[in-house]
């Protein structure tokens, strides 16, 4: 695949400064959307001011689901929808995404029964727990919902004896429990960067940049900036779409220069989100307790929980608190005890220790702003909205409302036609079925897959351990990646084995990786697998250097920037990682299974 690099693409918005759409946002609604509009033939460019999927797209619960719990406000056209993306991730990004057995424990046979409906009409506001009854209904839309393209098994329910037997470690007083199937993704952030780099490959005028930030309006154009090298950039396009997320309504401010005017200017609030976090813990007892499923629980006061296996650690989540600002979210106090505190309510005699938690991370859900009585009620569902005329900018532009990682495809199909209705264009190519990246011909989990990998290592002569891994991390791609690592050179990480010298530079110089964060983050899983140490992130700091052409100050600079937003944001402190330099070796070369064959 030919590597566009940052200078190029700069060139490009310099040169031809008048686009038809320019995306501002690349999360996965705003990278969903520019795909969209790139396929039908317009030239689009898509501004992101961090990095992709840097915001809340990097920090979902890692779940590829229905949302069983959306019917009690009931938004069953959103459960359907979303089950059917659901299936069609099974078949588009099959090296991703996975089926996941989900377990729900039930402490009652009828409560929320009568709770249930009136939370259905907007009548109760308080959540409740749902007993064997209601579970039963909504599992049986779930079946029914999917029984045209169904990809995985209908639900079925355990009694007493039989959970008391699967589930030995499971808080005795459950009465039965209930197993259905969703889906889990192991590599999120990747699946956005692999389509924007299909696009790369097909369509010439489509442009991607991060760390490229709106700075607001000049007449009739709009301005941004390259927060790497400090160029500006003029850009008239015939429509804006705002798909920041939780930051909509701080890009329409900015966009119409009104960030030092507060509360001035025809610009209605557009959302109102609510914060989610999640600890990555390493307890030994508990992942073998979860075995290859996930526990969807509640706690007592009848909210939503869960824990799975996630990179041979368990992923514990997730609040759903109301902030007014998506600026700085990290993981409270309060919060990780309230996670523990319901974990003991499903695993009493399992305790998780504060040296056992390797990462946390919080996102701001970017839901609609509304008048609703708990945060469970706001409505989860997507829908775009374009800023007031009034506001007298030179151009429209459409802000893309609410979304979930699940229906991103979906949404950004709304909007792009939206977008094509705005513009007088018309679609001509739909992405229902068009495989992401390396799930291109990728076979799905079980046999098929095993003799794909033992191909690829017997025609490469890699290894059978190091095939499975390059399939883990790039699906059908790995074939391809692994015959140019090996002719440039690749020799293991010096700090972890499990990564190769050519692999890491691939990563850096076809893969938009400007800040070390992105590459310990987002372009690979090191940092929340907890297999970053000190060392490790030194060597790759020193790599990252020598592909840039940093001075040693400037690689200083980067090391503590990193070090530090770790620590605010992810809970993960320098002498956490130091104390991580002789495990993390040892672990990656004993290690024998990927994390995703874990769940496979």
């Amino acid at each position: 695949m030919t590597t566009r690099t940052r200078g190029y693409r700069l060139d490009v918005l310099a040169k031809a400064p008048d686009p038809d759409v320019v995306v501002i946002g690349g999360g996965i609604n705003g990278i969903s959307v520019y795909r969209e509009l790139a396929l039908q033939g317009l030239r689009v460019v898509l501004a992101e001011a961090q990095d992709y999927c840097a915001g809340a797209s990097g920090a979902l619960s890692r779940m590829i689901h229905g949302g069983l719990r959306y019917m009690e406000n009931g938004e069953f056209d959103l459960v359907r929808e979303a089950l059917r993306e659901r299936d069609l991730l099974l078949r588009n990004a099959p090296h991703f995404v996975a089926p996941l057995a989900t377990t729900v424990p039930v402490f009652e046979y009828l409560s929320g029964i009568g709770n249930a409906p009136l939370r259905f009409v907007g009548l109760s506001r308080k959540p409740s727990r749902r007993g064997a009854a209601v579970l039963k209904l909504g599992l049986t839309f779930y079946d029914i919902f999917t029984r045209k393209s169904r990809m995985v098994p209908t639900h079925r329910f355990a009694g007493k004896a039989r959970t008391a037997r699967d589930w030995p470690d499971l808080n005795p007083k459950v009465k039965c429990s209930a197993t259905y199937y969703d889906a889990w993704i192991t590599h999120p952030e990747r699946l956005g960067l692999e389509m924007i780099r299909d696009l790369e490959a097909t369509c010439p005028d489509a442009v991607a940049v991060n760390y490229l930030a709106a700075e607001g309006t000049d007449g009739d154009a709009l301005l941004l900036r390259d927060r790497i090298g400090g160029r500006e950039f003029r850009l008239r396009p015939k429509l804006v779409v705002n798909a920041t997320g939780a930051w909509i309504d701080l890009t329409n401010r900015r966009v119409a220069n009104l960030v030092d005017a507060p509360g001035a200017g025809p610009l209605p609030r557009m959302i109102g989100g609510t914060k989610g976090s999640h600890l990555i813990v390493r307890n030994p007892r508990l992942l073998k307790a979860l075995g290859d499923q996930m526990i969807y629980y509640e706690n007592q006061e009848g909210r939503v929980c869960i824990l799975f296996p996630y990179f041979g650690n368990v992923l514990i989540g997730s609040t759903d608190i109301k902030v007014d600002t998506p600026e700085g979210v990290h993981c409270e106090t309060d919060e990780r005890a309230y996670m523990l505190q319901s974990l003991r309510f499903v695993f009493p005699d399992i305790e998780i220790t504060p040296d056992q938690i390797l990462y946390t991370f919080s996102g701001v859900r970017p839901l609609t702003n509304a008048a609703a009585a708990t945060t469970g009620q706001i409505p989860r569902d997507h829908h775009c909205r374009f800023v007031p005329e009034e506001a007298g900018l030179p151009f429209p532009v459409m802000c893309m409302i609410g979304g979930k990682w699940t229906t991103f495809r979906g949404f950004g199909e709304i909007a792009a036609d939206q977008a094509l209705d705005r513009l007088g264009g018309r679609r001509r190519v739909s992405t229902d079925t068009l495989a992401i990246g390396g799930g291109r011909d990728f076979p799905p989990a079980g046999p098929a897959r095993e003799r794909w990998i033992a191909d690829l290592a017997a025609a490469t002569g890699i290894g059978a351990h190091r095939a499975r891994a390059l399939a883990e991390r790039y699906g059908s791609a790995a074939r391809r990646l692994a015959d140019d690592f090996l002719a440039a050179g690749d020799r293991p990480l010096a700090t972890h084995p499990g990564y190769g010298t050519a692999e890491i530079r691939h990563l850096i110089r076809a893969e938009h990786v400007e800040a070390l964060e992105d590459l310990i983050c987002r372009r690979t899983s090191l940092a929340i697998s907890g297999e970053l140490s000190a060392d490790l992130l030194d060597e790759l700091l020193a790599l990252l250097a020598g592909e840039r052409g940093w001075t040693a100050d400037r690689a200083a600079d980067e090391r503590a920037r990193t070090l530090d937003r770790l620590a605010a944001l992810h809970d993960v402190t320098e002498d956490m990682l130091r104390a991580r330099n002789d495990t993390t070796r040892a672990a990656s070369r004993a290690r024998t299974e990927p994390a995703s064959e874990h769940l496979a």
